[in-house]
């Protein structure tokens, strides 16, 4: 049996290097006044996560949003008045919001400090790269991107200009999901003794049951820009957004050109906690074997019924399964553990939502697992909300609690996974290269040529200096 100190010696390993830290801290929060200013704040994209952003921002002291950017015009309208709305209310003073169209015209403002960034997948990476590059700080959904090639792009451009990132990925913090830290502190300091599986359920998408049928282009919509890099293609709005909902689930999120499904949807989620438990958050894995039925002769494209295979260091197997209770099973020697998100949720449009598991979020083989010992050697950094870690980690110059070095790996794990369903066969990993090894046909796939030269991050990072 494996001692708990061989392990944890063995699973800090993918813990080093992350010794880079930002130096760009607005002037005016320095000096005696400090604590009386607020970090003055941009939200780009202003639908249904976007919204779910501004509320977690708004209430934070410390932030204050002063602008709101959005391609359809109707929700850039709700997105103003909502903040609006919510400082009012709150006896909090503000000035009228700034409304803009194009985030370009934001990361030009002098004013603005920092970025919320929450557009469809396929706009991550250009519009975190811009502001990072224009020396503004960013929280950005996840997925962080849409491929690995934007990844290690956006990485790049974040260690360059030195900003603060925080990826969207709030298990990672203690509200309103504890269950997560819980059970990844559990199996990093050996509790369940050595790790041998993780069972993974991210959720299934299904067809809509529509065909795609072309439609005409709203008045509100600038629908050529929205489609950025993505492949030309008729206006569906089953495959952008409701225009009569603010909350509804975007079809984008299941229309490949634009999101690769739940498999970097929720993968991005739970493969992120998997891999801060494997003490792999910069690392991944070395084989991995995907299959999975697509979506065809529908509006929608992604993934349905998938299952995955994955072999990491330590001889770990990790798998997801559609089967699977949404959620991650970590499976060791002495025990088992089990986290969840149970009956919170972000969205009214969650997954499960009606039949949420009444069940603790968070269980085990034995509750001495769940306890905390004298002998842990990991202890997770504090982060009681992941908005107020990220605005507190830009006035405090340190890494916040996800950040892109970290987030750049879950997703490549994500999108390897997504890369072998494509091909319909087992991969090799090479998580030093980010790449795999003499496979021509699997690396053409880490990225895609944008549609037009203007949507090509490459670019931007050239001009910028940025290898």
């Amino acid at each position: 049996m494996q001692s708990r100190r061989r392990f944890l010696k063995t699973a800090t390993r993918g813990a080093a290097g992350l010794a880079l830290l930002p130096n760009i801290i607005p002037a005016r929060l320095l000096g005696a006044n400090a604590p009386s200013k607020r970090l003055q704040i941009a939200q780009i994209g202003c639908g249904r996560m976007g919204r779910s952003d501004m509320g977690n921002v708004m209430t934070q002291p410390i932030g204050q949003i002063v602008a709101v950017c959005d391609l359809d015009s109707k929700r850039l309208a709700a997105g103003k008045k909502l903040v609006e709305d919510y400082y009012r209310q709150n006896n909090r003073s503000f000035k009228p919001l700034k409304t803009y169209h194009y985030y370009h015209d934001v990361l030009a403002s002098p004013e603005i400090d920092a970025v919320v960034v929450t557009v469809p997948d396929h706009w991550h990476a250009l519009v975190a790269i811009e502001a990072a590059i224009a020396g503004k700080h960013i929280y950005v959904q996840k997925p962080v991107t849409y491929n690995i090639a934007e990844a290690i792009g956006l990485r790049k451009a974040v260690e360059a200009t030195k900003v603060i990132l925080q990826t969207g990925s709030q298990q990672r913090s203690e509200h309103p999901w504890h269950s997560f830290r819980g059970a990844s502190e559990a199996v990093r300091n050996g509790r369940i003794g050595k790790l041998h599986t993780v069972k993974i359920g991210v959720g299934l998408d299904k067809p809509s049951g529509h065909p795609p049928v072309p439609m005409t282009v709203p008045a509100n919509l600038d629908y050529e820009r929205w489609l950025g890099s993505a492949p030309e293609q008729a206006y569906i709005e089953r495959r952008v957004h409701p225009q009569n909902l603010l909350e509804g689930r975007p079809g984008w999120i299941t229309t490949e050109d634009f999101g690769l499904g739940m498999i970097t949807n929720w993968g991005a989620h739970h493969m992120d906690i998997a891999q801060w438990a494997m003490g792999q958050e910069l690392g991944g894995p070395l084989t991995v074997d995907a299959k999975a039925a697509f979506m065809t002769n529908d509006c929608w494209t992604v993934h349905a019924a998938y299952h995955v295979e994955m072999l990491y260091p330590n001889n770990v197997q990790v798998i997801l399964d559609n089967k699977f209770d949404n959620g991650i099973r970590f499976e060791g020697d002495e025990g088992w553990v089990f986290c969840t998100r149970g009956q919170e949720k972000v969205t009214s449009s969650d997954p499960n939502a009606a039949d949420a598991d009444t069940r603790p979020p968070l269980r085990a083989s034995d509750p001495k697992i769940l306890t905390p010992s004298a002998s842990d050697l990991i202890r997770w950094p504090a982060s009681k909300n992941h908005h107020l870690n990220w605005l507190e980690s830009i006035v405090a110059n340190t890494q916040p609690i996800a950040p892109i070095q970290q987030s750049a790996r879950s997703l490549e794990a994500c999108a390897a996974a997504w890369i072998s369903m494509k091909l319909g066969r087992k991969l090799t990993w090479d998580a030093v290269t980010e790449s795999f090894p003499g496979d021509e046909a699997a690396n053409a796939l880490r990225s895609r040529k944008a549609r037009k030269a203007e949507y090509d991050f490459t670019a931007v990072l050239k001009r910028a200096g940025i290898a």
